[in-house]
């Protein structure tokens, strides 16, 4: 089964390209630049920007893919670039479904990678995919506007929505608030300056994020559906500090810059994986926070 990833050279392409390859998927990959580094599992990776129509038509016709999953985006909700967001996340994501719809050989499943941003900050609590959404900066929005454009190619297409919620690992970028945190650690600094550490979020692991988009690729009860993507349990600012100093073993000041802190900031978000768990029938091993911190710090440079 040929298996296609867009955004393949990122943080969770790199990721899943391995997920799928070990399942038994020969991997290709988009990326808008030539990868600096190996993509590991993936077969071939082109060097293509989404906003070129004639020649992302013709990678997909030249690939025929079996299953597709659209990760390439601008992830990082703070990005200044507002323009950007919204070329890449709404318009790249048509130029793409457009492009499988009008292939000779349609997938038999396309996920589409949203986010829980999507559910704003209004909501407090346990969130569901009946949860309303209510999207509060320009990241949030361009998600959700492109929930609501793939959800016009449906007809055509057999296509899922997932919405992970926050989730971390070795390679992610350290603009993420985990990593950040993570590489101070692993340099001994002594100070770090977050925001409000009485928040709670679910947080998951890539490794498990993966392996369930792979699942849901696989899932035919799954094409037209959304999916909270999530662990199911939060943990405070506080809480993540804390096992981190008992892994590595560092102390450390932590100083609450109030730039960072949100006025408005809801204290838990947590996601129902209720939907998730009863739609793909597979028992996914649950890979616990600390274990996610121990692996991030004790192998982070590989």
């Amino acid at each position: 089964m040929k298996a296609l990833i867009t955004g393949i050279a990122g943080f969770t392409g790199r990721y899943l390209a391995y997920e799928l390859d070990q399942a038994g998927c020969e991997v290709y990959g988009i990326a808008h630049k030539l990868p600096e580094l190996i993509v590991a599992g993936a077969k071939s990776v082109y060097v293509c920007d989404l906003a070129n129509t004639n020649e992302l038509a013709h990678v997909i016709e030249k690939i025929k893919p079996d299953v597709v999953a659209h990760l390439a985006a601008i992830a990082f909700v703070a990005h200044g670039d507002v323009e950007t967001i919204y070329h890449t996340n709404l318009v790249g994501s048509r130029n793409l479904l457009t492009a499988l719809s009008r292939s000779s050989k349609h997938p038999t499943s396309v996920l589409i990678a949203s986010s829980a941003n999507v559910y704003g900050n209004t909501s407090e609590g346990v969130l569901d995919e009946a949860t309303p959404t209510t999207p509060a900066n320009d990241y949030a929005v361009s998600k959700l506007a492109m929930e609501y454009m793939a959800r016009l190619y449906m007809e055509h297409l057999p296509i899922i929505i997932a919405r992970p919620f926050n989730y971390t690992g070795i390679g992610q970028s350290e603009n993420f608030l985990l990593p950040k945190i993570v590489n101070h650690v692993r340099r001994r600094a002594p100070v770090i300056e977050l925001g409000n550490l009485d928040v709670a979020r679910d947080f998951s692991d890539v490794r498990n994020v993966v392996r369930f988009y792979r699942y849901l690729l696989s899932t035919p009860a799954a094409i037209g559906e959304t999916f909270n993507v999530c662990s199911g349990q939060a943990y405070t600012l506080r809480d993540v500090l804390q096992m981190v100093r008992e892994i590595s073993g560092h102390d450390f000041e932590v100083r609450v810059n109030p730039a960072f802190v949100r006025s408005n900031e809801v204290k838990m978000l947590l996601g129902s994986r209720a939907k998730l768990d009863a739609t793909i029938m597979e028992q996914v091993p649950q890979i616990p926070l600390r274990e996610t911190l121990r692996w991030m710090l004790k192998e982070g440079d590989r």
